[in-house]
This record gives C-alpha cells, sequence and structure tokens, in this order.
C-alpha cells in the first residue's frame, strides 16, 4: 500500500529523531549543537528545533518551515542555521537531507590548517569524495548560507572552518553515514600524521576509484581536491570551491 504523505511525514521524523540521537552518542555534537533537516516538498523542510538536546528531542521538537523560513507547523524557533539548509536545497535539487554536526576531529583539522580534501583513503574517495574547508564565516549568520552555496554544488560534504561539517544525502541517514565516515577520516588522517608523512593516493588510483562509482550506483559529487593534482569534478577549478 502506497504511503500517505502524512505517514511519510511521520516516518521521516522518526528517522530525524534516531540519527539525531546517533550524532550525539558519537559525540558529533554536543549539548544542544547541531541541525539536521529533510525536504518533504518543493518549497517546504522539516527542520530541528532550536536550542534543544539532540540526544533527548522526541518527534514534537521537528518544525515545519517553509523556504522563506516562516513556520508551517510546530512549534518553538526553527534551527538558527535554516538559511543555511535552505541554501543548500536550492543548489540541490538531488539531495533531500541534510545534517550539520561539530565532529572533533575534523574541526580540529580545520583549527589546524590541514586540509580533508586530499585522496587518502580507497572507501572515502569512492562514496563521498573529498571534503573542502570553507574560510571562517560567522555561525548564524547569512555568511554561512553565502559561503556554503556555491562549494555545496560540487561537494556531499563541506567543512566550515571552527564550526562545523554540513553533509547532505538523498536520505537522513545517507546524510549521517557521511559525517560518520568525515570523522572516522579524519581520525585515521590525524593518527598518520602522528606516525608521519600522511601519503595520498596515486592520481591514476584515484580516477581509477571514481570510475567504480557507476558500478555500485553511488551518486552524488566530487570537488576538486584542495592540495592534489586529480580533478575529483571534471572541469571545477580550487578557486572556485573556496
Amino acid at each position: 500500500m502506497n504511503e500517505s504523505f502524512e505517514e511519510s511525514v511521520v516516518r521521516l521524523k522518526t528517522e530525524i529523531v534516531a540519527c539525531a540521537k546517533r550524532m550525539y552518542e558519537k559525540d558529533l555534537i554536543a549539548a544542544t549543537d547541531g541541525n539536521l533537516s529533510v525536504r518533504i516538498g518543493e518549497n517546504e523542510i522539516l527542520i530541528t528545533r532550536s536550542g534543544i538536546c539532540k540526544g533527548e528531542m522526541t518527534a514534537d521538537d521537528i518544525i515545519t518551515i517553509d523556504f522563506q523560513g516562516k513556520v508551517m507547523s510546530g512549534s518553538g524557533r526553527p534551527s538558527s542555521e535554516s538559511a543555511m539548509h535552505v541554501a543548500v536545497y536550492e543548489e540541490r535539487d538531488d539531495i533531500t537531507s541534510i545534517v550539520h554536526g561539530h565532529p572533533p576531529t575534523a574541526v580540529a583539522f580545520t583549527i589546524a590548517g590541514k586540509s580533508l580534501a586530499q585522496c587518502v583513503i580507497p572507501e572515502v574517495v569512492l562514496t563521498m569524495g573529498t571534503v573542502p574547508t570553507l574560510p571562517y564565516t560567522t555561525p548564524t549568520t547569512q555568511d554561512v548560507p553565502d559561503a556554503v552555496r556555491r562549494a555545496i554544488r560540487y561537494a556531499d560534504a563541506l567543512m566550515l572552518e571552527r564550526h562545523g561539517a554540513v553533509c547532505v544525502g538523498t536520505t537522513i541517514k545517507d546524510a549521517y553515514f557521511k559525517l560518520e565516515k568525515l570523522e572516522h577520516a579524519a581520525h585515521i588522517t590525524m593518527m598518520a600524521h602522528q606516525l608521519g608523512r600522511v601519503q595520498t593516493l596515486p592520481p591514476d588510483e584515484v580516477k581509477r576509484l571514481l570510475s567504480l562509482r557507476g558500478k555500485f550506483d553511488i551518486t552524488g559529487r566530487n570537488p576538486l581536491c584542495n592540495d592534489c593534482i586529480v580533478g575529483c569534478f571534471d572541469g571545477v577549478k580550487t578557486e572556485e570551491l573556496c
């Protein structure tokens, strides 16, 4: 039997709550940090309410807003980063879900001035591409969505300097898994830095990995690596991303 719109919204809220709690339990956010959203129409999204602990939230903490930020249903204020979510959806009609978290190892890389946009771990290159870092913008201000707009056209995961990560997907679980994989990759890369020089994959191997994406029905975008000569997304120059 086909799912009604109302049933779909209930299911999506349940999935948002589950992913939010996993983010909290895995220390990808702390206290009332982070926000999640799902597109439910051409001009409407479900988004987490502002000021709530994601480890304690319920479906009642999810608000429906339109692309102008107007609350359509639910109580409380929508996330302070709502404009960023709307900006991403306006740029990417191929995705339906966004998670924004503060993964500690990945954020530490941005503070140290070290890029995660390197082709290092094959599974990450294959499934998610590389992860560019955007220059610092003040959280909750219009500067954040303005900065994210251009880069999200070419990437499924972004780091915001000193702030956190933005990951997108075709489902909320897909977006969440990218956040989890991003932090895992950052932790491995950090340990590699401690042990010695981080060795990137050869350009030919990167191209080979990317050629396998179709075989495994992997969709999404791949930005140009910040620090290597391989174009993970044809025709895009590094300066166009940041």
